[in-house]
């Protein structure tokens, strides 16, 4: 049954702000600092919004989507794993290629059908900018832009690259560090490029630096465009334009942009992910395909890739703070303008853009809220940072301000975000605490701290449970993976036993508990692809979260680290912590909305029915 209010209605209008944390918000409106929020509240309502299992942006994006939970979408987390080789692979999407002489394709791992699939049916259009988990994009009626899930050249979430004189200097992580020597100030070295599938090598893209050093810059000269590319110590450069050859005949192009972190003593450049190119991405980035590069003709190139705040630079020092928040104003300039033009020429339908952002700044800033976070003994405090993420939300109210000149009294308007944001301060080691309490096994004379990632000596013949991921444990069942042990009767005794022994699990060191339960997967999930999802979830209290060493199946000494990298702040805890946001322009049920209940939501808007799928419920009926 429709709603009177939304008869006349022709126009849906979604403003996601990734990670927005309702405590923050409202805490900020009450001081009257979010006036365009609030004025989105009295014309119709707030609330804050029920997340999914678990609080993970592809997760939760792609329950809004779908209005499915995560069990009729297929999307668990950011990691899997292949229970043929118990390895971690991307979750997201993954490459199909039937031989040699075929170009691979890219198949999107969300499933379930997206709402706009069913606008688009009743001859309803869509713009849709920069959604998760839609890579490839789907061919909706109108216009969409991937975002999270997209990778960028090298097929990761991001892959940097440092540049330094200094010797014996490590790559971190996915980064990769060439040494480089300056003479007579010019250095010559290369832009990294994709993996040769074949060789196992990198292609690569010479470049020619000349340092001036009474102007404090560099002068990058290529074959790329612009041919000469200045950049300012400490500056983020323009983008350039890079071809690798990765065949006779071939070339894939990319963009990558600089920042020049230091010229003496030792010579420092940091170099972005290099991203997709919008007018000849290796696989499609939005739909149409040529789409992403007429966006790119009206607004200038932007950043393609779905992570794109460089939050690795700043996690592994290769930049600053200040440095990190001015890429993070670049990313929101370059959306800003998308959506500004968007909505410039949006006369009916569906419209969706989302900021990432917040949920971006607050990992790496909210350490500065809390002056005895561990990251800040090893990192500083500098109390000037100690309000950046309500700085950054007065500019995502600003947004939400533009946002609001193209609506009418003909138009839905929706600001929310799909999860919060809290404390990061100790990891749990997971596979240690499993190894500890008999569920995973190492290989004799192997002893927690001498077991590396991707679960390198554990012994899987005797292994009954293994954790991967940021929270996921999975039982070594027979018959699904690749060493299963466990027959039924076995598995629920395995079950049973980690659920008890991790519920309400103390930390010691702090007198707290870090663990608040355990969900089995059927409690929280239901739907087709029930039988992808790990068999437990850890629902983590405030403060706590898996450690670093856990998600790609580490098996380090100790239950409890601190967390003493700049990324202070997280979300992967119990969902009850952390909801999100949800304003509307009209006056909606308020009583526990939840994700699954928008996509029913904008169906109604414009009479179309919701299929059997959809979990949710019209808010405004």
């Amino acid at each position: 049954m429709r709603n009177s209010d939304t008869d006349t209605m022709k126009k849906v209008i979604v403003i996601g702000l990734d990670g927005f944390e309702p405590k923050i918000a409202e805490a900020m409106m009450a001081r009257g600092e979010l006036p365009n929020l609030q004025k989105v509240r009295e014309q119709g309502g707030y609330s804050r919004l029920g997340t999914t299992y678990s609080a993970q942006t592809p997760v939760a994006w792609s329950t809004y989507s779908t209005g499915t939970n995560p069990g009729g979408h297929g999307i668990f987390d950011f990691l899997s794993r292949d229970p043929k080789t118990y390895l971690p692979v991307m979750a997201l999407s993954r490459y199909e290629q039937k031989n040699a002489f075929v170009l691979p394709r890219v198949v999107n791992m969300r499933r379930g059908t997206p709402f706009w699939d069913l606008l688009s049916a009743r001859d309803v259009p869509s713009t849709i900018l920069r959604v998760p988990c839609a890579y490839p994009p789907d061919p909706v009626k109108g216009r969409m832009l991937s975002g999270v899930g997209v990778p960028d050249l090298r097929g990761g979430f991001g892959t940097p690259t440092f540049y330094s004189t200094r010797q014996n200097l490590h790559a971190d992580q996915s980064e990769k560090v060439i040494a480089v020597r300056v003479e007579n100030d010019r250095v010559a070295t290369q832009v990294i490029g994709p993996r040769d599938p074949k060789t196992k090598s990198d292609h690569k893209f010479d470049i020619h630096i000349q340092i001036v050093r009474a102007e404090n810059k560099i002068i990058i000269t290529s074959q790329g465009q612009p041919d000469k590319l200045e950049v300012q110590l400490g500056k983020w450069s323009k983008w350039l334009k890079v071809k690798f050859k990765v065949g006779m005949m071939q070339s894939v192009a990319g963009i990558v942009r600089f920042n020049l972190r230091q010229i003496e003593p030792e010579f420092e450049l940091y170099a972005s992910p290099v991203n997709f190119e919008t007018e000849e991405p290796l696989f499609p980035i939005s739909h149409p395909k040529e789409y992403a590069h007429e966006l790119a003709m009206k607004i200038g190139r932007y950043y393609t890739a779905g992570m794109a705040e460089d939050h690795d630079g700043l996690n592994l020092n290769r930049f600053d703070e200040a440095t990190y928040l001015d890429q993070c104003r670049i990313v929101m300039r370059e959306r800003r303008r998308m959506m500004e033009f968007e909505l410039g020429r949006f006369e009916r339908g569906y419209f969706y853009c989302l900021y990432d952002t917040p949920d971006r700044l607050a990992h790496m800033f909210w350490r500065f809220r809390e002056a005895d976070h561990p990251s800040n003994r090893h990192h500083g405090y500098n109390p000037q940072y100690a309000n950046a993420i309500e700085e950054h939300y007065r500019e995502c109210d600003a947004v939400v301000g533009e946002a609001m000149k193209a609506v009418d009294d003909e138009t839905l308007f929706i600001v929310l975000s799909d999860h919060g944001m809290n404390s990061f301060q100790r990891g749990l080691n997971l596979n240690t605490w499993l190894y500890e309490n008999g569920f995973l096994a190492l290989k004799p004379g192997i002893q927690p701290g001498e077991s590396g990632d991707f679960f390198e000596n554990v012994d899987w013949d005797n292994t009954k449970a293994y954790a991967l991921g940021l929270g996921c444990i999975f039982l070594n069942l027979k018959g699904r993976e690749a060493n299963g042990i466990l027959n039924e009767e076995q598995a629920e005794q395995t079950r049973e036993g980690i659920v008890k022994g991790l519920t309400g699990l103390v930390d010691a060191e702090r007198g707290a508990a870090a663990v608040r339960s355990v969900s089995r997967r059927e409690q929280v999930y239901s739907g087709p692809y029930l039988d992808e999802a790990p068999d437990l979830l850890v629902n983590f209290s405030e403060g706590y979260r898996v450690s670093w060493d856990t998600p790609l199946g580490g098996v380090p000494r100790g239950l409890f680290a601190d967390n003493h990298k700049r990324w202070g702040g997280d979300h992967v805890i119990d969902p009850a912590l952390v909801p999100g946001v949800l304003f509307m322009n009209r006056k909606f049920r308020a009583e526990s909305p939840s994700l699954v209940d928008l996509a029913p939501t904008i169906l109604n808007v414009f009479g179309v029915p919701k299929n059997a799928e959809m979990e949710g419920s019209d808010l405004l009926s």
